[in-house]
C-alpha cells in the first residue's frame, strides 16, 4: 500500500504491528482526518507527496487519482466542497453517519450499540468533541488505532467491522461519489470504496 509516509504515528506509537497493519492503519488515518474537518493545507501537502502508484490495481489507481485531485485543488476550494458536502444551510448534501444510513434517523440504535462496544474497547470520547461517535470519520479513527494496536485480535477487529461500518459504509462510499458537490472528495470516495473492498476480504481471510 502507498500508504507508508502517512501513517509515521502509528509506526511510533506501536513499533511492533506487522507492515500490513501499519498500512491499514494509515489508510484509515488518512479517511479519517479527510472527513472529520476541512483538510488544512499540510494534509493536503501530505496527499500530494504521495509517490506516483506503480501498481495498476484499483487500489493503486485510486491512491493515485486522491495525489493528482489534491494537487489540482486548493484549500479555499476543499473548504467550500466540504461544507456543501457536509454541513450546508441546516444539513449537507451527505449524513455521514451510521445511524442514519441503517435506520433512517440520527441517534438511534446502532449509536447504542456501538457506545457499549467502544466502551468495552476502553475507548471514551475525547473532550470537546461533539459529533455522534457513528460519524464515518470517527470509525475510520477507531479502525485505524485497532489496526495499529497488537494488542487487539484481528478476530476483534472483523467483529467491529462487520458491527459498525460493514453493513453501510460501501453505501456512504458510493454516495459521496455521487454527490453532485463531489469534486476532491469524488477521489476520497474512490479511495474509500477501493480500500473497503480489501479490507473485507482481508478480515475474513485473516480470521
Amino acid at each position: 500500500m502507498a500508504a507508508d509516509n502517512l501513517n509515521a504515528a502509528a509506526q511510533q506509537i506501536f513499533p511492533e504491528t506487522t507492515a500490513e497493519d501499519e498500512a491499514r492503519a494509515g489508510v484509515y488515518a488518512v479517511l479519517g482526518a479527510l472527513l472529520r474537518d476541512v483538510p488544512d493545507a499540510g494534509l493536503l501537502a501530505q496527499v500530494r507527496a504521495l509517490p506516483p502508484a506503480e501498481a495498476r490495481d484499483q487500489f493503486a489507481l485510486a491512491w493515485e487519482g486522491l495525489r493528482l485531485a489534491a494537487l489540482q485543488v486548493s484549500p479555499g476550494e476543499v473548504n467550500d466542497e466540504y461544507h456543501l458536502l457536509f454541513i450546508g444551510l441546516g444539513r449537507g448534501e451527505l449524513v455521514p453517519y451510521g445511524s442514519w444510513y441503517q435506520t433512517g434517523f440520527l441517534m438511534e440504535t446502532p449509536l447504542g450499540v456501538l457506545r457499549d462496544d467502544l466502551r468495552a474497547l476502553g475507548y471514551e470520547r475525547r473532550d470537546g468533541v461533539h459529533e455522534p461517535e457513528d460519524h464515518v470519520a470517527a470509525l475510520c479513527e477507531v479502525m485505524a488505532a485497532m489496526a495499529a494496536d497488537p494488542n487487539i485480535p484481528v478476530e476483534r477487529q472483523r467483529d467491529f467491522y462487520q458491527s459498525h461500518l460493514g453493513p453501510w459504509v460501501s453505501r456512504f462510499w458510493a454516495d459521496l461519489g455521487a454527490a453532485e458537490s463531489a469534486v476532491f472528495y469524488r477521489a476520497v470516495a474512490g479511495l474509500g470504496g477501493a480500500f473497503d473492498a480489501l479490507e473485507a476480504r482481508y478480515l475474513d481471510m485473516e480470521v
